[in-house]
């Protein structure tokens, strides 16, 4: 198996992997820290609105919704089978 880094709204329904960094400006990053989006943290992506936006991901036992352009912060390791 392959590992890659991407980002998490690159992300195909049914992905899993886990959170390698955070970027994004501070009150962001914050956010997203906050909602429990940490490094070494397993997400898998449920489901994807019509358009992409937003995302439903699983993490931590609990369903999230992103909206796109914070999911482009959140850098993921995958494995590439």
């Amino acid at each position: 198996m392959k590992k890659k880094e991407i980002t998490l709204d690159e992300f195909r329904i049914g992905d899993k992997g886990f959170v390698l960094n955070v970027l994004g400006e501070k009150r962001v990053k914050r956010r997203l820290f906050d909602m429990g989006i940490t490094p070494g943290i397993e997400i898998y992506l449920r489901k994807k609105a019509p358009l992409g936006d937003p995302i439903e991901i699983t993490l931590r036992g609990y369903e999230l919704t992103l909206r796109k352009d914070e999911a482009k912060n959140v850098i993921m390791e995958v494995n590439n089978d």
